[in-house]
């Protein structure tokens, strides 16, 4: 009987082990679904990754394609201010110009008058007048030759080289000084 008991308790650890075997192996499948359930989200993982990091490549690449025509954008806009920046003050030097122009045509037209009113005074005594031009403008009026010429000496004008207004003379602007003789009364 005792070889009963022994092979009895033996086949009783023998049903045992294969229960735990049947448990180890329902466990051991399990752990290899759930190995290959986390390589394929390993895998999937990996291709996203690589997605992402291809996406980030591009990203970058774009950005540092939006900071060159912004380079290039801007360095546009700066030459643009410049040339309007110089356009308006080229614009501002001829409107001073203009305008200091205007100024001198206004004295001129005063010195006009006031001559005219001195040539009117002296046109009983005289029937011309001589006018002293600086570089082609007027001057002043005087009721003789020498009178002009030591008017313009006074000014530092030389005591040689005048020039009268002929035709073929240089123009009145290119002469330092010039007399001109001009009637008085209309005649």
């Amino acid at each position: 009987m005792r070889y009963r008991l022994v092979r009895g308790a033996v086949v009783d650890q023998l049903r045992a082990d294969q229960a735990t075997l049947e448990t180890v192996r329902a466990e051991l499948a399990a752990a290899r679904a759930a190995v290959e359930t986390v390589t394929d989200s390993a895998i999937r993982a990996e291709g996203v990754t690589e997605g992402l990091y291809k996406q980030l490549g591009q990203a970058h690449a774009d950005t540092l394609a939006a900071q060159q025509e912004t380079a290039v954008q801007f360095a546009g806009l700066l030459s643009v201010i410049r040339q309007v920046t110089g356009e308006r003050d080229q614009a501002r030097t001829e409107r001073d110009a203009a305008n200091a122009r205007l100024l001198l045509d206004a004295e001129d037209r005063v010195t006009l008058r006031a001559l005219l009113r001195t040539a009117r005074r002296h046109a009983s005594r005289t029937d011309q007048v001589y006018v002293l031009f600086r570089h082609g403008s007027l001057h002043s009026v005087h009721d003789s030759m020498d009178a002009a010429e030591g008017a313009a000496e006074t000014e530092g004008a030389p005591r040689s080289g005048w020039t009268a207004h002929t035709p073929g003379a240089p123009p009145a602007a290119e002469t330092p000084w010039r007399v001109q003789v001009l009637p008085l009364g209309g005649r």
